[in-house]
């Protein structure tokens, strides 16, 4: 339970990081942050019981220059929510396909990097995704750079999150 992901947010409730719930603890208890959710059960210390906390929010404003977002096989998996874009499975064990294949000129870019299950790339093979007959279910894009981004999977399991990351 310590190791739990908590929310942190700005003094102007933009989401600013995740942190740890020891980390968070930390912040709670030298002032420099405040609980805004709470409710995933106790912690046991000592001096008593305190709530762990979901989501919590600097007294503070940090300012931080935004970073575009690398081209990574974990952030194009984060894009596309772990689901292959051409048969729509979500799975774990995926693999990155180019839409148009680098061979024939395709770029590693964004636009032509998508997620894709080990039977579908293989079925797809050096071909456009015409050629093969397999349309992809959404058009690859960059992510916008709105400063901060939480992983698809913590967002599946904190849905009390989702008030504070406008999705």
């Amino acid at each position: 339970m310590i190791n739990s992901p908590v929310l942190v947010l700005n003094q102007n409730y933009e989401p600013l990081n995740i942190c740890k719930v020891r980390r968070a603890i930390v912040l709670l208890f030298r002032g420099k942050a405040e609980v805004l959710e709470n409710g995933r059960g106790n912690l046991r210390a000592i001096s008593g019981m305190f709530d762990v906390p979901s989501v919590i929010r600097l007294v503070y404003y940090i300012r931080r220059p935004r970073q575009q977002r690398r081209l990574t096989k974990v952030e194009v998996f984060n894009r596309d929510q772990y689901t292959c874009q051409y048969c729509g499975r979500e799975s774990r064990e995926l693999t990155l396909d180019h839409v148009i294949p680098r061979r024939r000129g395709g770029e590693h870019s964004w636009e032509n990097v998508v997620s894709a299950c080990i039977p579908c790339n293989r079925k797809k093979a050096g071909r456009t995704p015409a050629e093969a007959r397999m349309p992809l279910l959404r058009k690859p894009r960059a992510p916008s750079n709105d400063g901060f981004y939480v992983p698809y999977q913590y967002l599946r399991l904190h849905t009390e999150w989702q008030k504070y990351l406008g999705s």
